[in-house]
């Protein structure tokens, strides 16, 4: 089970990355919000945290689109 998990959330008129409490961004688009939070993971990931960046889902839930060491890098989004 992942220890970090980095959010993607829509927020107003943008997308950002919740992380231990605080919001990253704005990002333009959930794309590139999601490239950057991969990144992150991966960087977490090669220092030894199980990470995984998760999505809000349109039924409220976050469900898990990258995990380190079973997705690939750079992920295909």
């Amino acid at each position: 089970m992942p220890n970090s998990r980095y959010f993607i959330v829509q927020k107003d008129d943008g997308w950002v990355i919740q992380f231990g409490g605080d919001d990253f961004g704005p990002y333009q688009t959930r794309r590139e919000a999601m490239l950057f939070a991969v990144d992150a993971a991966q960087k977490l990931g090669e220092k030894g945290e199980n990470a995984e960046v998760c999505l809000l889902g349109e039924n409220g839930h976050f469900l898990p689109q990258w995990t380190f060491g079973r997705d690939a890098y750079p992920p295909r989004l």
